[in-house]
């Protein structure tokens, strides 16, 4: 069986925690730079408008992106960053029609990424009936984080996120672990394996460490990746045909954007079959 889950705190609720480009500013289109690669058919800078970004601050080519060069794109989410930047940090105010404040979102949004996502793993974590001996720590952190989203432009960019992230990781390891402990047999440790291009179809993976693995290309297969830890996992084009991930844990939607599935292939509740699947 996997971990029993509960319902998450109210705060960081997962809609908050999703996506709403049309509550967006375009962010992600402008804020961020890419650069001409397999993922990206240009190169952009940091702080210049995408080509492909229109009028209304929605994409041109949304319906098309990897047809026309744009893989990356697809497999990109901000965790809810765009619309609180856009509406509660500067209250619905766009860099277009004040110029002004374009530099300081542009600078805001990478940062808030951050922490949107840390809300996300932590909403996760929350949900664990297993491990509920760290739920208060992880209410606390899960409080304290969202009260920094909600903070102004200046202390969001000035914030230390890779000491709260350093922090925050430590909860969610014994929080994993706990999740994990029910899990039969000995559980496999490929904690930061370089597991690219690895054949592990059909493989027993469940209840395994796979935090911050290089999958890259693996072919997982039909394999057995329930309750797995997952966080930081690197999907990009893993094979995941007809594999189990029920109950995996901290596995997002970017990672299983990333990746190749079908019809077969069991998720958790909380995420959606990609389209391009």
């Amino acid at each position: 069986m996997s971990p029993q889950r509960e319902a998450p705190a109210p705060a960081g609720d997962r809609q908050d925690l999703r996506a709403d480009c049309a509550s967006c500013f375009g962010l992600c289109c402008v804020a961020l730079p890419f650069a001409r690669s397999s993922d990206f058919a240009a190169t952009k800078p940091a702080g210049q408008p995408c080509s492909n970004l229109r009028t209304d601050f929605r994409c041109g080519i949304h319906e098309r992106l990897r047809d026309r060069g744009y893989p990356g794109c697809t497999v990109f989410d901000c965790f809810g960053a765009g619309q609180k930047v856009s509406q509660v940090t500067f209250g619905g105010t766009d860099w277009r029609r004040d110029p002004e404040t374009a530099r300081s979102m542009f600078e805001v949004f990478p940062v808030m990424r951050q922490l949107q996502e840390l809300l996300w793993y932590v909403t996760e974590a929350l949900a664990l009936a297993a491990a509920r001996p760290v739920h208060g720590e992880l209410r606390r952190a899960l409080a304290r984080i969202d009260g920094l989203t909600r903070g102004s432009a200046g202390s969001i960019v000035e914030f230390d996120v890779n000491a709260l992230r350093g922090e925050v990781n430590a909860l969610l390891l014994r929080a994993g672990e706990l999740a994990r402990a029910h899990v039969p047999g000995r559980r496999k440790n490929h904690r930061g394996a370089d597991l690219v291009g690895a054949k592990l179809s059909g493989a027993d993976l469940r209840g395994a460490s796979l935090r911050g693995a290089l999958l890259v290309a693996a072919d997982l297969s039909g394999a057995d990746l329930r309750d797995a830890d997952l966080i930081g996992a690197d999907l990009r084009d893993a094979d995941l045909t007809g594999a189990d991930l029920t109950g995996a844990l901290f596995l997002t939607q970017a990672q299983l954007n990333a990746a190749r599935g079908d019809a077969a292939t069991v998720l958790p509740p909380a995420l959606t079959r990609p389209a391009h699947w």
